[in-house]
């Protein structure tokens, strides 16, 4: 006799369930995904709910919409694996009330409904906050580079194509000698004409890098991606990405995600007071909200709007300045005298205001000294005739931004283990750690459904599916 549990005789009859509710258990994470996208206003939220006229009848949005989010829940983000799983899977089964769409109506979907879709993952936010899963007081700011459906090959900046035309410039010069070499033999080598087909098939190359160089340098940023259109050439950890630069939001007290966006622009220089603008009007618009963010965000004019938009930022200040590199006194070492307006050099020796200029959109004061030629210790202040120090008209927003990092610098090791964890989760998640859609549009859909369904799965984790189903009926 076995001691191992044994299956049932495969023809063996059986009575199976009169209800399909029997197969799903009463807590499973599925009944909260029915209850949460029946009790939205389908129509207000933007997706077309009124069956047309004529015509063969479509799948109601709810159903479609169902559809995605159970498959985003359970890492099945594919079209085509969505179809088979709607035909075998009893969750779905149930789900969709037994309907199959193929693969091509479920692609559609994602495709025609993207705001629609975005404002799905808000309504799920507002619930997390009438669940009290948010802090509305910190958030966790930080981007990361996703790839997009675009090898590197297929996108061409000014210095890949550059590189690629001198590649294919000295291979054909290469070729070119070895056929002289050859021409000057009785006869010639049966290998003469494998290297003229070698060399027409590169100049072929070389005609079309050229009708791409033209396309590429008529591009605002001068990039092309033949693939996705979009997507962007990025520096990521030290190595080059060819996708979007996803950017969220994350509250700091069950690491949910309140806002995010996507970005073709690989920098984070310009995203700080955006994100922290959509993080305040989620979480309460008329409370101050701490922002924490690093060093990448780092922007006067985006600490400043934040500053006037009533949000707290904390942001690390990078040390960019070659000064203390080459031994020089770095700017740390002028103290500014704000009731003279003068800075105070380590000598002791007051710079005085001496011109205003504009240098990219903002206004920049200089200030210098004429005591600079006889200081005892001007060696290590400059090589030139004068140490001149700049100062931005705002500078104040700056040194403020310095001084509350210097009270709390305690901010600044929390945000990692806030804003890190979630990416890491969703790269987890996606097929190969890349997008399944192409263009801006599409990224964005997707991300909105990757983002639901990460914020679901934290909500059911941390209160579970009975509560929350409760708070959606209330």
């Amino acid at each position: 006799m076995s001691k191992f549990i044994e299956g049932q005789d495969r023809s063996q009859g059986t009575l199976f369930p009169e209800r399909l509710d029997d197969y799903v258990e009463e807590d499973s994470p599925v009944r909260v995904i029915d209850v949460f996208i029946d009790d939205l206003d389908i129509s207000g939220l933007g997706f077309k709910a009124e069956p047309a006229a004529t015509g063969r009848p479509g799948y109601h949005p709810r159903m479609m919409l169902k559809l995605y989010v159970y498959g985003y829940l359970n890492r099945v983000q594919s079209s085509r694996r969505l179809e088979v799983e709607a035909q075998r899977n009893i969750e779905l089964m149930w789900l969709t009330g037994r309907l199959a769409p193929d693969f091509k109506t479920i692609a559609d979907f994602r495709k025609d409904n993207p705001e629609a879709i975005r404002l799905v993952c808000r309504e799920f936010v507002m619930l997390c906050k009438k669940l009290n899963l948010l802090s509305e007081k910190l958030v966790a700011i930080d981007g990361s580079k996703f790839k997009a459906v675009n090898s590197r090959d297929k996108n061409f900046t000014r210095a890949k194509m550059k590189r690629r035309l001198k590649d294919v410039e000295l291979a054909i010069e290469r070729y070119l000698a070895q056929l002289d070499e050859t021409d000057q033999t009785e006869p010639p080598p049966d290998d003469a004409k494998t290297l003229q087909d070698k060399v027409a098939r590169l100049r072929e190359e070389m005609a079309r890098l050229k009708k791409l160089e033209v396309r590429m340098l008529d591009t605002p940023d001068q990039q092309l991606s033949l693939t996705d259109p979009d997507a962007r050439s990025m520096n990521s950890r030290g190595t080059g990405v060819v996708g979007y630069n996803v950017q969220s939001a994350v509250d700091a007290k069950h690491h949910l995600i309140v806002a995010y966006e996507v970005s073709k622009v690989g920098s984070d220089r310009q995203q700080l007071s955006k994100m922290a603008k959509q993080a305040q009007a989620i979480l309460n618009p008329k409370t101050k909200l701490t922002v924490v963010a690093d060093k990448g965000y780092y922007n006067g004019d985006e600490l400043r709007d934040c500053e006037q938009s009533d949000i707290v930022a904390y942001v690390a200040k990078p040390k960019t300045s070659p000064n203390k590199a080459r031994g020089y006194f770095d700017r740390s070492r002028f103290q500014y005298l704000r009731e003279d307006d003068e800075y105070q050099c380590p000598a002791g020796e007051r710079l005085t205001h001496r011109m205003t200029s504009i240098e990219k959109g903002k206004q920049i004061r200089r200030y210098w000294s004429s005591a600079c030629g006889n200081c005892a210790i001007k060696s290590q202040c400059t090589n030139g005739k004068q140490r001149r120090v700049s100062r931005w008209v705002h500078e104040d927003v700056l040194e403020r931004a310095a001084k509350r990092l210097r009270r709390r610098p305690e901010v600044m090791l929390a945000r990692r283990s806030l804003v890190e964890h979630p990416f890491g989760t969703l790269k987890s998640w996606t097929s190969a750690n890349h997008f399944l859609t192409r263009r801006l549009s599409g990224v964005s859909t997707e991300t909105s459904l990757q983002i639901l369904a990460y914020n679901m799965k934290r909500a059911i984790n941390l209160v579970g599916t009975r509560k929350i189903m409760t708070a959606i009926g209330s």
